[in-house]
């Protein structure tokens, strides 16, 4: 019963996903087909003999990113909302009105949308550093900025979203911090982490890096979880910082928004011409370009979560050796697979495309040869 509802629902989202995705794509086709880009571009440049200052050429970038982003998320609005609220809510995924939900929307567009201007004001100043390498020197600089907001997230960014506090639970509290430090972790402390106000999934994480790092427990996974499955799930996380993981993972990242980068390069330097213009730093073939880094880190999506899976299953064997708890372990497992609604039996491709973790049933029969061993 439970995996004929996960699949439907998990099929369901993927669809939505895909829909959302398609009506992003078409607007930007449109805009190419028409040459609406190309008008969008023509406005946005201050006008004069003169070419634009350097201030000009920065409006002009906030302009037309603000219009283009803005488009996408008019025209993929309906799918992210069945997808994201109302298909949580028909599943009991959902604990949160439509109020909150959109008020959490909002902040995540303005959000993204500040993110999203800096980064291009990033990549158009490195074509205008680095010339025809400039695809290498922005994916560098997303590095450098990725690795700045794993330090910041914990501190400014999810606080916009969730209610934290000191964890009050003394022994447990205790417990997970001693665990940190026998994995040789150190953390700032252990926090609850306030998800059932907005959702009936579990979880707990170790995130941030440094003087930043921090144990975070939902407070759904306090209510019902013993401090055993507690321990181990905690366990798995900090396995991925004793690993590095964070590290291995941004750098396959940087790798892949370099390659689309490039990619995108290519696509202005080679289809250009068809929208008016082969100059990668013309904001007129910005459409053309988003369009072909989107299709290449799709391509290479894969590769990334083959990885991510692969670390999940040594984080895994981790906690399971740390903790010498399998039996908490695989019931942990279990809980969290029907309360969060996981997907216990992807086909091959569903698995390589959208799935970041193995299968409960593949992590379950480690464990339990784990426990035989």
């Amino acid at each position: 019963m439970n995996e004929d509802r996960s699949a439907r629902y998990h099929r369901l989202r993927r669809r939505a996903g895909i829909a959302s995705t398609l009506a992003g794509t078409v607007w930007l086709l449109g805009l190419l087909a028409t040459g609406g880009s190309a008008a969008l571009a023509a406005q946005a440049v201050a006008p004069g003999p003169l070419l634009p200052s350097p201030l000009d050429r920065i409006l002009s970038i906030v302009v037309i990113i603000t219009v283009l982003a803005i488009g996408w998320e008019i025209v993929s609005f309906p799918f992210v909302f069945y997808r994201t609220f109302y298909l949580d809510r028909k599943y009991g995924l959902s604990s949160e009105p439509a109020s909150t939900w959109l008020n959490d929307h909002c902040k995540a567009i303005g959000l993204g949308l500040a993110l999203t201007i800096v980064a291009g004001i990033a990549v158009y100043g490195a074509m205008a550093i680095a010339g025809r390498l400039w695809w290498l020197a922005a994916g560098g600089l997303f590095g450098v900025a990725a690795l700045l907001m794993s330090r910041v997230a914990p501190v400014m960014l999810m606080p916009l979203f969730y209610r934290f506090r000191p964890l009050d639970r003394e022994a447990l509290r205790e417990r997970l911090l001693a665990l940190s430090t026998r994995a040789g972790v150190r953390v700032l402390g252990a926090f609850e982490w306030g998800l059932g106000e907005k959702t009936t999934r579990a979880n707990a994480a170790l995130v941030g890096v440094g003087g930043t790092r921090r144990i975070l427990v939902s407070d759904t996974l306090l209510k019902d979880y013993s401090d055993d499955e507690i321990e181990v799930i905690l366990a798995h996380e900090i396995a991925h910082h004793v690993h590095h993981d964070m590290w291995t993972g941004l750098a396959i990242e940087t790798l892949v928004v370099t390659v689309s980068l490039y990619a995108a390069h290519v696509a202005a330097t080679q289809a250009g011409p068809l929208v008016g213009s082969a100059n990668p730093a013309d904001l007129a073939v910005l459409p053309l370009m988003m369009l072909a880094a989107g299709a290449v880190s799709l391509l290479l999506t894969p590769i990334g979560n083959a990885w991510s899976r692969h670390n999940e299953r040594r984080a895994d064997h981790f906690a399971l050796a740390l903790t010498r708890r399998p039996a908490a372990f695989i019931s942990a497992l279990r809980r969290l697979g029907a309360q969060n609604l996981a997907e216990e039996n992807p086909s091959t491709p569903v698995l390589w495309f959208f799935h970041t973790h193995p299968t409960i049933d593949e992590r379950i029969a480690a464990a339990k040869g784990f426990e035989a061993a």
